[in-house]
């Protein structure tokens, strides 16, 4: 059954109100009492829309790693937006950069790395967003890709792999250095240097 629209917007409430508790607090502390109060709504009224905590933690999760387009970009087909090649490649760099550096996204993937290794539901939340759809997402795009001649023929979702792992490692690498109270500043030019290298690497 689909929600009405003051049920949407409280879901969307709830879940802004989570993000700002998890980023504060942490997962533990973050409870779903101090959730229902932010938003200024009973802790009843809350399980109208979450059965739980963890539903609420997977679903601010996911937000972290829906993939990276812009608002324009979506309105098009994932096949027609890589048709752009590398133009294509380049807007997903931007948005995963925008994610990696934005200080509150930072803190809640420091929270999600940390309850990945406690938590299975978490961990099946991010194998889905995170891994699942990129990785068909950008199969797509190269499988597109190679069919427009712009890039060489091979398996697409390797190549989608080799074309997010960096990605992801970069983003844990900002995090630690954070943690650890170092500059980040030397890696922001890392995300585009990667596409030059991986563009090359690929293109006919």
């Amino acid at each position: 059954m689909q929600e009405s629209g003051s049920g949407n917007n409280t879901k969307k409430l709830i879940l802004k109100a989570s993000m700002e508790l998890f980023s504060e607090l942490g997962y533990k502390a973050a409870s779903v009492r101090k959730i229902a109060s932010k938003v200024g709504i009973r802790e009843s009224a809350l399980y109208n829309h979450f059965t739980n905590k963890e539903e609420i933690f997977t679903a601010v999760a996911a937000t972290l790693f829906a993939t990276p387009t812009s608002a324009k970009q979506s309105e098009l087909s994932i096949a027609e937006r890589a048709k752009g090649g590398k133009k294509f490649l380049f807007s997903f760099i931007v948005g995963y950069k925008l994610m990696t550096f934005d200080a509150k996204n930072e803190r809640l993937f420091r929270i999600l790395m940390i309850e990945l290794l406690q938590n299975k539901t978490i961990r099946d939340s991010f194998k889905s967003e995170f891994h699942n759809n990129n990785i068909k997402m950008l199969s797509e795009a190269f499988f597109v890709m190679m069919q427009e001649d712009l890039i060489r023929s091979g398996d697409p979702k390797l190549m989608a792999m080799e074309f997010l792992s960096p990605l992801f490692y970069l983003r844990l690498q900002v995090t630690l250095m954070k943690v650890d109270g170092e500059p980040t500043t030397a890696l922001s030019t890392q995300f585009e240097k990667h596409l030059e290298f991986f563009w090359e690497s690929v293109a006919i």
